[in-house]
């Protein structure tokens, strides 16, 4: 596997065009792609740059964020090619515009649909994490292993990112946010979430939207490091699945006692 040279990679990228940028960005460098959805040219010179370097080393399509909004078609790659890799430049561009440090670049490698190995590089934080399918979970040479949650609910914290929520859904976990310790909205960057879910500082996380760029890298490494990362309907998560809606927990205890409560009840039943 690539696995030391993917991290050189997106060391590279992020020193080359995204840490000179970084609380530096100029007016003309930010744009919008779509209402809401920011974009810099350090989003596009980075995966410019990682998009290059990877089909150096394995010659396969690459999916990468900012390629995609150009051509969705893409995405066919993670259902077609026997191996492509899937490409974040910049998780968490509008807190990287805000000169916040919680942004991310991330990679993965999809083989026939599902994610073998994942390097997620948190260039202002200073960390790096990898995993490897049945390699388990790494940080800086340090294994990861995500300890059970508590199993009183009133002691589970957690992130819910509401903002794309069915507003039916969105009301009901605001019904029952008291039932937990914490909800909060998270750090709206998954290559930052991911890696609190893992020491501890959340339990669980929801998303909605699920693109694999945000999620194919994170929920490798929660699932090496023990934790769960199931759709819905309890279903593992796969890049090359289009549905929407996940919930990543500490454990499967912990998965199912939250998915319980923030679903809202069948109307009649």
């Amino acid at each position: 596997m690539y696995m030391e040279k993917v991290t050189e990679i997106l060391h590279e990228a992020a020193a080359t065009a995204i840490l000179p940028r970084y609380q530096a960005l100029a007016a003309g460098e930010i744009t919008e792609k779509s209402p809401g959805e920011l974009v810099t040219v350090a989003d596009r010179e980075a995966e410019q740059l990682i998009t290059r370097r990877l089909r150096e080393l394995l010659d396969a399509p690459v999916v990468g964020e900012e390629a995609t909004a150009a051509d969705p078609g893409l995405l066919r790659a993670l259902h077609e090619a026997p191996a492509a890799w899937v490409v974040d430049p910049l998780d968490g561009t509008a807190n990287f515009v805000a000169g916040r440090p919680e942004y991310a670049v991330q990679a993965a490698l999809v083989r026939g649909g599902r994610t073998v190995a994942c390097w997620i590089v948190q260039p202002a934080l200073g960390q790096e994490f990898t995993a490897e399918l049945g390699g388990g979970a790494w940080s800086s040479g340090v294994r990861l292993h995500r300890e059970p949650a508590p199993a009183e609910p009133e002691q589970i914290r957690g992130a819910a990112l509401t903002k794309y929520l069915d507003p039916a859904i969105r009301e009901h976990i605001e019904t029952v946010r008291s039932r937990f310790a914490l909800v909060e909205s998270g750090a709206k960057a998954a290559g930052v979430d991911y890696p609190r879910l893992l020491t501890g500082a959340v339990d669980f996380l929801r998303y909605q939207r699920t693109l694999p760029w945000d999620h194919a890298p994170g929920a490798l490494l929660a699932t090496e490091a023990g934790a769960v990362a199931q759709r819905l309907d309890g279903s593992p998560y796969r890049p090359d699945d289009d549905r929407t809606g996940l919930l990543v927990a500490a454990d499967r205890a912990c998965w199912t006692r939250v998915q319980e409560l923030i679903t809202p009840p069948v109307a009649g039943a």
